[in-house]
């Protein structure tokens, strides 16, 4: 998030030396005219030689002004920066509670019937993706927070349960690159058969889509394959994968960092 004013010390959360600023002045405001530089000290967690350097900076830029020895008081320019400051930090907590952990807690379902706000639903993985039933029978509860008729998306949170579903599983078939003989070196059958206990049929290079193709298939996942196969399979969608030899590895590797199970299959003539 960006936050707004110019300088090095624009921006609470910037830096510690503006954030030690902050505290400082907070400290200063609430005790002030009497300040004890070593209870600043301890409340912030420095030292009170910090805290006295510190105060000697913000005097000479007008933040705080001493009447007499231990006496300090945050002046009119201290105000504004410490409301400007506090203003940017009540922004950023609005955007950290709505914006991110908002979306954090609230999960989007596919509503099986009609839902009404507020309402306890059941949540399950099917075709991979996640649903809502009205009523708490299921596994794995949650509350809706918006309304919404069937087959239409509504909004839950506060779950309750695990959500007990099986991973999908990705069968991957490696196609020669064209200078080692392309599609025309891949047994079609092959391909027919395992696409028939596939959810999805992806392709990953021109001469996969060729061998697709050849098999009368049409791919349901042709560009962002290593992402797209593995979530598709951690969404419980069992997936054809035809890539082309030197992208294999890269799928691979995804779905084992991601503990998705695969075989190989070969279907060279």
């Amino acid at each position: 998030m960006a936050m707004a004013g110019t300088g090095d010390d624009s921006g609470v959360l910037r830096s510690k030396r503006s954030a030690t600023r902050y505290q400082i002045l907070v400290g200063i405001a609430e005790r002030q005219p009497a300040v004890s530089q070593r209870e600043i000290a301890d409340d912030i967690g420095i030292t009170a030689q910090a805290v006295s350097d510190y105060l000697q900076g913000l005097t000479e830029e007008g933040y705080v002004r001493s009447p007499g020895r231990g006496r300090y008081e945050v002046t009119k320019e201290g105000v504004d920066w410490l409301i400007t400051q506090t203003d940017e930090l009540r922004d950023f907590v609005t955007h950290v509670a709505e914006d991110v952990i908002g979306q954090v807690e609230i999960e989007t379902a596919l509503a099986t019937a009609s839902i009404a706000e507020g309402e306890a639903v059941s949540l399950s993985m099917r075709d991979g993706v996640l649903r809502a039933t009205p009523g708490a029978a299921g596994s794995t509860t949650a509350v809706s927070v918006t309304t919404a008729e069937a087959g239409r998306d509504v909004g839950v949170t506060d779950f309750e349960g695990v959500l007990d579903y099986e991973l999908g599983r990705v069968t991957a078939v490696s196609i020669p690159r064209v200078q080692d003989g392309g599609s025309a070196d891949v047994t079609t059958e092959t391909i027919v058969d395992q696409a028939a206990g596939a959810d999805l049929l992806a392709t990953a290079g021109t001469e996969a889509l060729a061998a697709a193709q050849a098999a009368d298939l049409d791919p349901d996942i042709r560009f962002g394959t290593p992402e797209a196969v593995g979530e598709a399979a951690a969404r419980g969608l069992d997936v054809l994968l035809l890539a082309v030899a030197d992208e294999l590895s890269t799928h691979l590797d995804r779905l084992r960092d991601s503990n998705i199970n695969y075989e190989v299959v070969d279907t060279a003539e």
